[in-house]
Parts: C-alpha cells; sequence; structure tokens
C-alpha cells in the first residue's frame, strides 16, 4: 500500500459580512484552522459596499502561505 500526503502550499479565501465585527471572527477562526496545518496570512484584501437601502456589506480575500 502506497501513502503519500501533499502539502499545501498556498490557499485563498473568501468572508462575507453584514459587519465587520462578524467578519473578523470568520477570519479569525479560519486563522487559526489554517495555522494548524502550517499556512500562515500572507496578505488580506477587503471591500465595503453600501446597497440601495443603505445597508454595509463587507467581503475579505485572505491569502493563506505555507509557513
Amino acid at each position: 500500500m502506497n501513502f503519500q500526503l501533499d502539502l499545501i502550499e498556498d490557499k485563498i479565501e473568501f468572508f462575507e459580512a453584514n459587519n465587520l465585527k462578524t467578519l473578523q471572527k470568520k477570519i479569525e477562526s479560519q486563522v487559526d484552522e489554517n495555522r494548524a496545518i502550517l499556512l500562515g496570512v500572507h496578505s488580506v484584501s477587503h471591500q465595503m459596499h453600501v446597497n440601495e437601502n443603505g445597508q454595509t456589506y463587507f467581503t475579505a480575500v485572505v491569502h493563506f502561505k505555507k509557513k
């Protein structure tokens, strides 16, 4: 039986929320999970959108890389 492990070197994840606090919690949770598989944050990009009703919408893209 052949057993082979491939390590993840890069991973990009997308997040969305209606407020910044929720977005931050989602990202922090995923950072902790990815730290367990030896991935660290390489870069973060975020945007905010306000719809016609005045509601805000936040998105973020986080690029994780092998440490």
